[in-house]
């Protein structure tokens, strides 16, 4: 027998906390505009930072290209993004969002930073600089 306890591995620690927090934003977006999560980040992230292509998403999201193209056929079928082939290269398509999509990520936005003060609301302004801080330093590992 040893002393571990899965309890307090960090990796599950933070997969626990990454499903508890992602499942409350998520009723949000799923009852209202029928998403799914990877369908959200994309929006996101062309929300963010402008019209992209699937690859840029994937490497600035970390998503799997395969759950990346999912989500963009998912938009474009809810017409919340457009597809242009790129002259230079055919097989590359640069992503941007529709009005629509620009309307919806509004929205969302508005609604996440909401959601994110909620959660937080219990933490003080101290545990909240060093969480960030601990979780920004996480990610860029």
């Amino acid at each position: 027998m040893t002393d571990f306890d899965l309890k307090d591995f960090t990796p599950y620690l933070l997969n626990l906390a990454a499903e508890t927090s992602s499942a409350g934003f998520q009723a949000y977006y799923k009852d209202r505009y029928g998403m799914l999560r990877t369908e959200w980040r994309v929006l996101f992230h062309l929300g963010r930072y402008g019209p992209l292509t699937a690859k840029e998403i994937c490497e600035r999201a970390r998503i799997h290209k395969t759950k990346v193209s999912r989500a963009v056929s998912a938009l474009e079928d809810k017409r919340y993004l457009l597809r242009r082939e790129q002259a230079e290269d055919r097989r590359l398509e640069t992503l941007r969002l529709t009005e629509a999509g620009k309307k919806v990520f509004k929205d969302l936005y508005k609604e996440a930073a909401r959601f994110d003060l909620e959660m937080m609301s219990d933490f003080t302004a101290e545990e909240h600089a060093i969480l960030h801080k601990c979780l920004t330093k996480i990610a860029a590992l």
